[in-house]
């Protein structure tokens, strides 16, 4: 999977799952103050994720994102596996 891609996906479980206009997500949106997530919703977004994401995910590993890039960055070496 490409950035883009990721990002795509992130977008589509953003607005299927937690009602966030599609639109309105950007690399540079903040989970929680723009988005409006918290530490849940946060943990739920990664979850939906593993079923794009070849490697393993540890949750862990998101504990210092702030925003929707740093989910992306996070997530690319594994979905390139």
């Amino acid at each position: 999977m490409t950035k883009e891609e990721i990002f795509a996906k992130i977008q589509d479980i953003l607005e299927s799952d937690f009602e966030v206009e599609k639109s309105s997500v950007a690399m540079d949106s903040k989970l929680f103050e723009d988005l409006d997530l918290d530490s849940i919703d946060a943990v739920d977004l990664v979850v939906k994720m593993k079923q794009f994401i070849p490697g393993k995910i540890d949750p862990e590993m998101f504990k210092s994102a702030k925003t929707v890039e740093n989910v992306v960055d996070i997530l690319l070496p594994l979905a390139q596996k």
